[in-house]
């Protein structure tokens, strides 16, 4: 999950992904914040994209400066539609030119990746992380939903659906830079 210090200036925002059952489930809020002011309360900040007819369907949720966040989905739609069915090279290929293109190494913004069967997180530092446990976090309150989604993964009769929202309150209830106002995708199963 991101820092502070990584990224300093700027807070904001928890999605978390949820794989279990066959399915994945990418949830984020949709509070904006600028300094301690909040700027936006009901920001889509997880999106499907369509890179294609021949490509698989992908969703991608996303942390960060939004217009950044932006042009990398652009980018890797572009990647997706060049390698159809391939969204690991795509998620690799992609942070090979976040971390040594000019332009993009300046993009502040972390993403969270499926396609319904592959879950990553990509970074600046040029990292395409695929979690342990089947849970992924990113943003000021990724840990505070990572620790609870973990903590839900194994409880009898929750899907992915039910977890990701049930964490997602949780952090929530705790970051001052997460609100209850839910995007959810889910993909697979």
């Amino acid at each position: 999950p991101m820092s502070d210090d990584a990224f300093p200036g700027w807070h904001g925002t928890t999605i978390l992904a949820v794989r279990k059952g066959g399915r994945v489930v990418v949830a984020g809020d949709g509070q904006v914040s600028l300094g301690n002011t909040v700027i936006k309360g009901t920001a889509r900040k997880v999106r499907r994209l369509s890179p294609g007819k021949d490509a698989h369907e992908v969703v991608a949720g996303f942390a960060g400066s939004t217009a950044d966040a932006f042009t990398l989905l652009e980018r890797l739609e572009a990647k997706l539609e060049a390698n159809p069915g391939q969204m690991a090279r795509a998620c690799v290929d992609l942070a090979k030119d976040w971390r040594t293109d000019k332009y993009l190494r300046n993009l502040e913004a972390m993403l969270i990746v499926t396609d319904g069967t592959d879950l990553f997180v990509i970074t600046g530092a040029g990292d395409v992380l695929e979690p342990e446990h089947d849970v992924a976090a990113i943003g000021s309150g990724g840990n505070y939903a990572l620790a609870a989604a973990r903590g839900l993964m194994a409880v009898d009769g929750m899907d992915a659906e039910q977890i990701a929202r049930r964490a997602m309150a949780i952090a929530s209830d705790i970051c001052v830079y997460t609100n209850g106002n839910l995007t959810v995708e889910s993909i697979g199963g």
